[in-house]
């Protein structure tokens, strides 16, 4: 795991301000939960957070969670932002809310872009899933980081020339053990995320 894992690599424009309604987050804080149960979001022992969540909330914008969020067992809407603008090709992104957007937060709003079908993007973190599916999954080339308008445009080029739309899962290959899938809901982004965990 290198040092700059968990590091917000975009121009973050960060707006102070209150959460949003519990109810509104209820589902999105109960998958979270239970991924970071599962260990597919948590912490390093080097203290390095992983995995982050997101669901659409309107054409334009998405609710994520914040960044170094992965040590926590349970959250709450502290803990996640509303992202509402965003511009890859200058790697900016702006959120509002108690805390800052995850540092993947840009890839997630990539996915948003290029279609209203996908409205939850899970990104975990697994060692055996990661390395077998390499090559086999739709996959990122290994020379692009994560968080980096090069990863964004990654979500582009498997989504164009693979049937990452159909599958719904890829492999980020220059992300150690990073895992992504999406979907209408998130309970169908976790389904398909199970599903190649249990294979």
């Amino acid at each position: 795991m290198t040092l700059d894992e968990g590091v917000i690599k975009y121009v973050s424009d960060w707006t102070p301000g209150a959460p949003l309604e519990q109810d509104e987050l209820t589902e999105l804080i109960a998958w979270r939960d239970r991924l970071h149960q599962a260990q597919l979001i948590g912490l390093y022992p080097n203290g390095i957070g992983y995995g982050n969540i997101s669901l659409r909330r309107s054409v334009h914008s998405f609710v994520v969670s914040g960044t170094q969020t992965g040590h926590l067992a349970q959250t709450t809407p502290h803990h996640y932002t509303l992202v509402d603008t965003w511009d890859i090709d200058r790697n900016t992104l702006h959120c509002t809310g108690p805390i800052q957007a995850s540092s993947e937060s840009l890839t997630h709003a990539a996915l948003y872009d290029y279609s209203d079908a996908i409205q939850a993007v899970i990104h975990i973190h697994n060692r055996p899933l990661w390395q077998r599916g390499q090559g086999v999954l739709p996959t990122t080339a290994a020379s692009v980081p994560y968080g980096t308008p090069a990863m964004a445009y990654e979500m582009k080029r498997l989504l164009d020339g693979s049937d990452l739309m159909q599958t719904r899962i890829l492999i980020m290959a220059g992300h150690e053990e990073g895992v992504l899938v999406f979907g209408p809901t998130l309970e169908a982004a976790a389904q398909v995320l199970f599903q190649h965990l249990d294979n």
